[in-house]
């Protein structure tokens, strides 16, 4: 008969412990491979619309032209459109800063600029067409 030695019998006991842990944890690395690979998706097959919200653009002051009316900013990024804006009379340019940036009703910015409903709609409709030509003339909008 064989008798073991009892430091024989624990190394194999340790010996066997290790091979248990170290095929669980391959088993435990394997399946988490296979569920990441089952959630997650590679960017190159993310359509366009999507991989555009992951990117951020960085924004400085210096790369849009800023107009002014009643305390609030209107910020243009378009030079062609920031020309044509600018070559607008400055009330017409107040009315058109608050309808677009502040989405104001015509007799709220009537109260604001101390004008009639009336006369505020017919300088914005009068100021947007206006804007439109010279657009057009400048060849730089298609028209839609």
């Amino acid at each position: 008969m064989n008798e073991y030695t009892l430091d024989y019998v624990e190394r194999n006991r340790l010996d066997a412990f290790c091979k248990t842990v170290l095929r669980n944890e391959a088993r435990s690395c394997l399946s988490e491979l296979a569920r990441r690979r089952d959630r997650e998706k590679p960017l190159d097959t993310l359509p366009q619309a999507e991989m555009d919200k992951l990117c951020a653009l960085d924004e400085y002051p210096s790369d849009s032209f800023v107009f002014s009316a009643c305390g609030y900013d209107l910020h243009i990024r378009d030079e062609l459109v920031a020309g044509a804006f600018a070559g607008l009379p400055v009330q017409e340019q107040s009315i058109l800063i608050l309808h677009c940036a502040l989405k104001l009703s015509d007799g709220e910015i009537g109260s604001l600029v101390r004008m009639s409903r009336s006369a505020v709609q017919r300088h914005r409709t009068k100021s947007l067409n206006e804007l439109r030509q010279r657009l057009k003339s400048c060849g730089g909008r298609n028209e839609k």
